[in-house]
């Protein structure tokens, strides 16, 4: 079961801990997927109340992050992201390439490393989607594609996120070749 679209932990953790416990009875059910940006931009929504339901669900957590840059993972966000770890939840990050932001292997490289060392695993390097007044973010899938290619020669391949981009229509991400 996936908790995403705007943030699930902008919920009061009252309803937050109901709904893993509903979702717990479902006998199929074996995970929990939580999409999130409030540990990075507001760490101090870990918070006891949001620890004790992450420990008490039965569910395998995932929380998936969404952190574009190494400067975003200051003292406060590590001790958050501790303190999710402690509470038994598997930690991944997704970043979108962005011009000017992340859009160049030495901050791509230092952003997995920065990741990493704080117990986040890289998952996906998200394509640029256009959208209307951001096109001064954009990179080009051929720039992507040769960055990723870039960080294969100089991190171990786990450290490496999936170049994907959002399809519409399509089910789940749609892996972009980086060898075209």
């Amino acid at each position: 079961m996936i908790l995403s679209g705007g943030d699930p932990l902008a919920v009061n953790d009252k309803l937050l801990a109901q709904w893993a416990h509903e979702l717990g009875a479902i006998p199929h059910l074996k995970r929990l997927r939580l999409h999130t940006r409030l540990p990075v931009v507001i760490p101090e929504r870990v918070c006891e109340p949001l620890l004790t339901w992450l420990k008490n669900t039965r569910l395998q957590v995932v929380m998936v992050l969404h952190i574009n840059h190494p400067a975003e993972i200051d003292s406060a966000t590590r001790t958050a992201l501790e303190q999710l770890r402690g509470a038994g939840v598997t930690l991944l990050n997704q970043s979108v390439i962005l011009r000017g932001v992340n859009d160049n292997v030495d901050v791509l490289e230092t952003l997995s490393e920065s990741l990493f060392d704080a117990g986040v695993l890289p998952y996906y390097l998200h394509a640029f989607d256009p959208v209307e007044g951001a096109h001064h973010y954009d990179v080009s899938d051929n720039e992507a594609r040769g960055l990723v290619r870039d960080l294969l020669g100089r991190l171990p391949g786990f450290l490496v996120p999936k170049l994907v981009r959002e399809v519409p229509g399509r089910e789940g991400k749609t892996p972009l070749n980086l060898f075209p």
